[in-house]
């Protein structure tokens, strides 16, 4: 055995250089965040200069155009000073100028440490600075790339920000956790059905059989319609779930089923088993596991949050709320008896 294998082979050797190269790895990420910290703050100076001494305006419609060229010509091998970048600088600046005096010695913390393109895929599509600093602050406890951030944005998850109770951070990968939580809310409004006092399970599930469509935009982006009492036939026995949808950003199935009374733990063992026969009867070899979904009429979180974690299967647990309850007819109606003694009134007055 060479010199150089003997040293490999020792085990005092392997420990020290783990940890030599978990420092350069270390130190080459904070490198790589101080690079970005400062190349954000050189875009801001920019797009600073642009906007607040109106250098467009006052230098017109070839500004953008010479600017790129002036810099191209001194630093040939310098990336990020194209003309559409250079108006991003300026878009970057007005889009959280607002916001500066606000944060304060914040800013720079909160606003230079996640990617440029994140940066722009963020204040372009954000309608608010709200918004904004909620997907930089997810992108950076989460980690994501751009393409995550994209996935992100795409499921509204900033106007649904209320997570179900679930148990995904046990039983799903990591970033199918995350996109999960974020796809499925902690209440749906049913805001588009219209149902009678004392109206039992068949009536909800019937009022969203014929209005799947509402009910899809309230589920959210990716959700698309599988179908209603699905059957299942297992060993001779036959079960169904109420309703079942596969989302094309989960590559998942969901089985939804409806509780029109408060959250009971007995509850989520039917689901488990729905979920369970969607993955050996339908699943294909691109999709992934099934999850499952309960929507009762309410439900105490801590009962919800002890019972799933005890489900081997991914569940979440949500609540529903109704815009307008129609009263019984009996309500609406006076019965014979004040019908009669409504008569007998007049009767006397005459």
């Amino acid at each position: 055995m060479n010199e150089s294998k003997i040293i490999t082979a020792n085990n005092e050797y392997k420990k020290w250089i783990a940890d030599v190269k978990r420092l350069i790895k270390s130190t080459q990420i904070k490198a790589s965040v101080a690079v970005n910290e400062e190349m954000l703050e050189l875009y801001w100076s920019i797009g600073h200069d642009i906007s607040e001494k109106q250098l467009d305006s006052k230098y017109g419609s070839k500004f953008f155009e010479t600017l790129t060229a002036e810099i191209r010509k001194d630093f040939p091998n310098t990336q990020g000073f194209s003309e559409r970048n250079l108006r991003y600088m300026k878009q970057f600046y007005i889009f959280y100028k607002d916001i500066l005096h606000q944060l304060g010695a914040e800013f720079e913390s909160r606003i230079f440490t996640i990617p440029w393109r994140h940066h722009i895929e963020i204040f372009t599509r954000s309608k608010s600075t709200e918004e904004a600093l909620f997907f930089i602050e997810k992108t950076k406890q989460n980690g994501w790339s751009r393409a995550m951030l994209i996935n992100m944005m795409d499921t509204k998850i900033f106007e649904t920000r209320g997570n179900t109770v679930n148990n995904f951070s046990l039983t799903l990968p990591k970033e199918d956790s995350e996109c999960a939580k974020q796809i499925l809310q902690d209440s749906y409004k049913l805001d588009f059905l219209t149902l009678r006092e004392e109206y039992e399970e068949k009536d909800l599930h019937k009022a969203l059989e014929q209005n799947i469509t509402q009910f899809l935009l309230k589920l959210g982006k990716g959700f698309a319609y599988v179908g209603s009492h699905v059957p299942f036939v297992v060993n001779g026995d036959e079960f169904e779930c109420d309703l079942l949808f596969y989302n094309l950003k989960l590559r998942r199935y969901i089985v939804v089923e409806l509780k029109v009374v408060k959250f009971e733990p007995e509850f989520v063992s039917k689901l488990n088993f729905y979920c369970n026969a969607v993955n050996h009867l339908m699943k294909e070899k691109i999709d992934k596991d099934t999850i499952g979904l309960l929507i009762c009429k309410e439900k105490n979180d801590v009962v919800a949050q002890w019972t799933v974690e005890k489900s081997n299967e991914p569940i979440g647990i949500s609540t529903y709320e109704l815009a307008s309850i129609i009263p019984q007819a009996k309500d609406i109606l006076p019965d014979t008896k004040d019908i009669e003694k409504s008569l007998l009134t007049e009767e006397t007055d005459r």
